[in-house]
């Protein structure tokens, strides 16, 4: 996963009218794909999972996945975890 000096904040405004403020936790590779995650400031130990693609993310876009890839995604985001505790 990439490293931040600073915090990067971004707002997620979903279907339903809720924003929540996250935090970039960092971006990572998992097959073919680069995905980013983020931290939720609302007070779950949720993590938000999404395509990565850096010319949408520079327009404030983040690409949805579907089930399958956000499978391929999680396992990846866990292997990663678990190698730098």
């Amino acid at each position: 996963m990439t490293d931040q000096d600073e915090k990067i904040i971004m707002t997620l405004n979903f279907d339903d009218g809720e924003k929540v403020e996250c935090e970039v936790m960092g971006i990572f590779d998992a097959g073919d794909s680069e995905y980013i995650a983020l931290i939720p400031d609302n007070g779950t130990d949720d993590v938000y999972i999404f395509g990565y693609d850096e010319e949408e993310y520079e327009k404030g876009g983040l690409i949805e996945i579907d089930d399958e890839e956000f499978d391929i995604a999680v396992k990846a985001f866990d292997e990663i975890m678990n190698d730098d505790e």
